[in-house]
């Protein structure tokens, strides 16, 4: 169900067209926009990190490890999903890994800075892409899984996103999230991607049941290599002048290789159903009860 951003009615048509008011969602840059206002905001994140980001992403082994990761997440939790919306697809990355294992899945795509878009569009062809605040989510029973792969920790207020995303999924549905985690690993890194927070685990944990959501399983990653990880980030932690944030996307081919198999061992081993209690980044997979009533009252009641 999609609901008019100028009115609040629901309705299905697809091209957006309201029925109660007659409008429609303009664009920007040539993407359905329900938040132009936002669509160069620096909020949160600097559009030019989305370039660096393209070229770095590829061929990372943190990058290719964590889509591996959420791939079989998405196949193991929701294996009768029928549409997937990832929110702040960014490059379109993740999008694009998604799309290429789950063929029969319908992708829709959204993020704040319409600068990424035109990235996510050449990666993922078919996918539905839209400029979209995750504050301000015009479905109500749409998706059958939402992603959020490192977006809630760049915004503030990460517990209304929560609860939108909870009433954009249909009941059944779920949500598979990515977030760094530990306070103790924050660093100027943190400060140079516009973090706000670095979760801990039963944080995330509590603001996701507080959405409504039953969590179904969790668990650290990037855990393996959590020594490197902490002595990296505490060379860090005192600002320095002219820092170099594409450092760590820099690192030797051999290198690269063995941190990636060392992930993929990580992965084994959650699969397994092992979950690890510390590590880099947090996995968390999350259900809206079969059971949940149905959202009622206008959007304007839902934010």
């Amino acid at each position: 169900m999609k609901i008019c951003i100028s009115c609040g009615a629901k309705f299905t048509d697809s091209n957006w067209l309201c029925p109660a008011c007659f409008s429609r969602p303009g664009q920007v840059n040539g993407y359905l926009s329900f938040a132009p206002e936002e669509a160069q905001s620096n909020e949160g994140f600097q559009p030019h990190h989305f370039a660096e980001l393209a070229d770095a992403e590829a061929g990372h082994f943190w990058f290719r490890s964590r889509n591996r990761l959420i791939i079989w997440a998405l196949r193991h939790f929701f294996p009768e999903a029928r549409n997937f919306l990832e929110i702040g697809c960014g490059t379109g990355f993740v999008l694009s890994g998604v799309a290429e294992a789950n063929p029969q899945l319908e992708m829709s795509g959204s993020e704040i800075h319409s600068a990424g878009l035109n990235y996510a569009a050449n990666r993922v062809k078919h996918a539905t892409l839209f400029q979209m605040d995750a504050r301000d989510i015009p479905f109500e029973n749409e998706f059958d899984v939402i992603g959020a792969f490192d977006v809630l920790e760049h915004i503030e207020e990460d517990e209304k996103v929560l609860a939108q995303m909870f009433h954009a999924i249909s009941a059944g549905g779920g949500v598979i999230l990515t977030v760094p985690q530990h306070r103790f690993l924050w660093s100027q890194q943190d400060e140079y991607a516009c973090h706000v927070r670095r979760y801990e685990a039963q944080e995330l944990h509590d603001k996701v049941e507080q959405a409504g959501f039953r969590v179904e399983s969790a668990t650290s990653f990037v855990s393996l290599l959590l020594p490197l990880m902490f002595l990296s980030r505490l060379s860090k932690r005192k600002p320095v002048e002219n820092y170099d944030a594409a450092q760590e996307f820099r690192i030797s081919g051999p290198a690269n290789r063995v941190l990636e198999r060392v992930l993929d061992l990580e992965r084994m081993m959650i699969r397994a159903g092992i979950s690890f209690p510390a590590g880099g980044s947090r996995l968390m997979i999350a259900r809206k009860p079969a059971g949940a009533p149905r959202v009622s009252g206008s959007y304007a009641d839902t934010i």
